[in-house]
């Protein structure tokens, strides 16, 4: 059987209802976050690739292009997934992605992992949602993560090397 996959691409997000081998993937998170939210009674979930902290750096770019940031991309997730009838509190969040840069932590300048990662937490704290599971940091990691839509598993693949996450 061939799965239905449906690419989400830097700066973009998707949301979809569980259907028989679809899954949403996105590849190349370096110091980009991948974002899947899942909610496992409606059986319905998202995915996003955010590349930057925040929209305060290009307002115009937010309003037209929300996911590229992770304080706009963030919220623009979640309220696509209540649409198709996702509820807050039953939602599954899991994060990859937030690699440095650099051979060091001295080495990536900009530290747009790690910032990336720290607007996510306190946005997410803020609104009482918790992160499930979580693979971020490390050095010049590239990941490919996944969300089956029926299942809400979600498989990463880091230099080479497949797990669960």
């Amino acid at each position: 059987m061939v799965s239905r996959e449906m690419v989400v691409g830097m700066a973009e997000l998707k949301v979809a209802s569980a259907a028989p081998d679809a899954r949403l993937v996105t590849y190349a998170l370096g110091s980009c976050l991948g974002v899947t939210v899942w909610d496992p009674v409606a059986l319905v979930g998202g995915l996003l690739h955010v590349m930057l902290c925040s929209s305060q750096i290009d307002e115009a770019r937010a309003r037209t292009t929300p996911a590229m940031f992770v304080d706009t991309g963030v919220p623009e997730l979640f309220r696509r997934c209540y649409t198709l009838g996702a509820v807050r509190q039953r939602m599954i969040v899991k994060v990859a992605g937030g690699a440095h840069a650099g051979m060091s932590e001295q080495d990536d300048r900009f530290q747009i992992g790690k910032r990336n990662m720290i607007v996510l937490r306190k946005l997410l704290r803020k609104n009482g949602v918790l992160i499930e599971a979580l693979d971020v940091g490390g050095f010049q990691k590239s990941r490919t993560m996944s969300l089956d839509l029926t299942s809400g598993e979600v498989v990463l693949k880091t230099n080479g090397v497949v797990s669960m996450l």
